[in-house]
This record gives structure tokens, sequence and C-alpha cells, in this order.
């Protein structure tokens, strides 16, 4: 609590109130010279006063003395950058003392707290001694804890868990790692977030069968995040140049990962939204040729167009091609020779391998897609309707009925 603080706010609170020195100082039981010492900031109240004053004035505690127990962003920045400055200057004890005193102060600002282990973790190795490191250990160790049993922010407890799990693997407790993020909810064969603590939690055990397993899920979890956002990059993409380059670069993943085998519902979603945005973009390049006034740009117009036609039927080609696989799989998830160890993971889950909707449900759909009102952009719906007959008749060899 600061001197000038809090006496300016006993200074304001009697004056908002309407009494005197000599009426607060009757109530409190002090002196009028006490007061005037508090309000002018030359002494503090007892402690034992703070709750009394604070009732006097119908305000808390923190506010009377001007505590504020929860920092904004712009003030966790501050004290992690001069912490972390100090760290670099100053004798490491000296610094860490600092940090206490921080830490108590702002012992319910749960999003400093979890910077605050940030920083102990990310400056324990520059101790002098060992006694230094493992102070600084045991301080983030305590925060976590703290934060983990108290926190109601999930996205706070989630990270910090996190942070906990790079604690252990730096103070070598790799078996810590992988029971404490299994308790949490946290293995990484759901959650790929934390995936690389118990890949490196595994390779520390000598389990390197597991350390492997983990690191494919990851690797697969996150290419199928990859087509996904690249799905939604391309719904909501602005810039043309970038939209072409963003299907260029998918196009050539769904070739080096061999989508079609591994994945033919990724591969699908993807060859069907390519297909959209193109026939999108074919209706916007109709408009332009509509609006040009000369001969020659609408007959560039009309190039272009059937240019961007022909790409989309190359999609919806590779998406016929797609839903066959996914069909003569079963509609069923798998790895590959690769990705060799998903089948075992995908019998683990819940649901196993099976598809969440009946073959004829995914049939339907599939069926449906070629409805799609983009898609009348296209000059040759023949074409359309024929590919969508080469479907069914596909879908129907491979047992989709």
């Amino acid at each position: 609590m600061g001197v000038e603080g809090t006496g300016s706010n006993i200074l304001r609170l009697r004056r908002k109130k309407g009494v005197t020195q000599e009426v607060l100082a009757e109530f409190i039981g002090v002196t009028k010279t006490s007061v005037s010492k508090w309000e002018t900031g030359a002494t503090l109240p007892d402690i034992q006063m703070l709750p009394l004053l604070a009732s006097y004035f119908e305000v808390s505690v923190d506010e009377l003395i001007d505590y504020v127990p929860i920092l904004g962003r712009e003030q966790i920045r501050f004290h992690y950058q001069r912490l972390a400055q100090a760290f670099a200057q100053e004798p490491f004890g000296e610094v860490l003392a600092q940090c206490g005193e921080l830490i108590r102060k702002y012992y319910s600002c749960y999003p400093f707290l979890e910077q605050m282990v940030v920083l102990l973790i990310n400056h324990a190795g520059a101790a002098d001694t060992q006694t230094d490191t493992e102070a600084a250990f045991e301080m983030s160790d305590g925060l976590c804890a703290h934060i983990l049993e108290d926190c109601q922010d999930i996205t706070i407890c989630k990270d910090v868990a996190g942070l906990r799990g790079v604690l252990n693997l730096m103070r070598g407790r790799p078996e810590l790692v992988v029971r404490e993020l299994r308790e949490a909810g946290l293995c990484g064969e759901r959650r790929n977030d934390v995936g690389e603590l118990l890949v490196t939690a595994y390779l520390m055990m000598g389990e390197r069968e597991k350390a492997e397993t983990t690191a494919q899920i990851g690797m697969y979890r996150s290419l199928m995040g990859l087509v996904d956002y690249g799905i939604f990059l391309l719904e909501a993409g602005k810039e043309p140049g970038v939209n072409r380059l963003l299907l260029e670069r998918l196009d050539g993943m769904m070739a080096l990962f061999e989508m079609q085998g591994l994945s033919p519902n990724a591969m699908g979603k993807y060859e069907y939204q390519a297909a959209v945005y193109l026939a999108g973009k074919m209706a916007q390049e109709q408009d332009r040729g509509q609006c040009q006034g000369q001969e020659q740009s609408r007959g560039r117009a009309d190039t272009d167009r059937q240019e961007i036609e022909e790409e989309a039927f190359r999609h919806l080609e590779k998406y016929v091609l797609a839903c066959r696989q996914l069909f003569a799989d079963g509609i069923r998830f798998h790895g590959d020779r690769f990705f060799n160890r998903l089948d075992q993971w995908y019998e683990e889950l819940e649901l196993g391998t099976a598809a969440v909707r009946s073959g004829a449900s995914v049939k339907e759909s599939i069926l449906q897609g070629f409805e799609n009102p983009a898609f009348g952009a296209f000059k040759d719906q023949e074409r359309l309707q024929r590919l969508k007959e080469r479907c069914e008749k596909e879908l129907s060899k491979t047992g989709g009925l």
C-alpha cells in the first residue's frame, strides 16, 4: 500500500462525505493530528484501523489503500519487460525476490501470474547457482498449482497446464508430465497443443513407440487443420492473387500427402469448395465482361471465364474420385503407409473408425452438392449433369446406396 495514495484517498473520501478531520478522528478514536498526518502522507493508519475507515467511508479496503489486484495488459507487459531486463543486469536472487513481491501483491490476477510463470521458466537457466535455479522452479511450480486450483478461466488453465509440463521436463520429470496431462484431460492423442510435450516426455522415458505414435497423430491433425483452414481462407479471401496462390499450395499439399488415399473425405471437401470458389469467380468475370464497352475487353473476359470453368471442372473431377474412394474405403477413417499408426488410434476413440453418418445420407449430400446455385455460372451445364450421373454410378458400384 502506498503512503501518498492512501493519504489522498482518505482526504478525498472525507471531503466527499462532508466531515471534518475532528469528526473523523473522533469516530476512529485517534487525534486530529493523526488524521492530518495520514492525509499529508506523513504516516499511515494502523492496519487494524483500515476496516473501520473503509466501513466509515463505505468503500472496500482495497479502494481505501489504492490497491488494484488486477493488472491490465499494458501493465503486465511493463512488469514482464522490466523484470526480464533486471534478470539480465542484476543479481538473480534479488530479481527473484522482486518477482515474489509482485506475485504476492497480484495473487488473484491470473493473467499476470501466468506470465510470471513464463518469465521464470525463460530465465531459470540464467541463475548463478543451482540453488537459485531450484528456487525459480519452485516458485513457478507453486504458481502453476495455485492457478490450476483457483483460476476459473479455462484458457489460462489449459496454457498453464502446458507450462507446467515444460517446467517438469526442465526438471527431468517426464513421467510427471504424462501423468498430469492425462489427469487434466489434455493428452496429446486428443489435443494437438500439448502433443509436443508428450512426445518429448516419451523420448526422455525411452518410450519411442509412444513418441512416434503421438508425433504421427499430431502431424495428421495438423494436416487436417491445414485443409480446413485453407477452405475457410478460400471462402473469406478477397484478393484474387492470394487465392490463386492458396489453390496452388493446397493442390500441392493434396498431391504430396496422397490425400485421396489417406483422407478422401478431406480431399473431397477441398476439391468441392475449390470448384464453388471458381464458379463464383466465373460469375464475377461474366459481370465484368458485360460491363466492358470494348469488344476486345469482352473477348478477353470470355477467355478468362472459359479457363476458370475448365479449372473448376478439373476440381469437380477430383471431387468425384475422392467420393468414390470414400465409399470404396467403407466410409471409414484410416491411416496409410506413412501414417501407419493411425488405425489403432482411431480404434481407441469413442466412435472408432466408423463414419458419423450413414452411407445413404452421405451419398445424398454428395449428389445434392451438384445442385449448388453457384454452379449455375457454368456454361456447359450438360457436362455438369454428366459428372453428377457418373458420380452416382461410381458410388453405386462401391456400395454407396
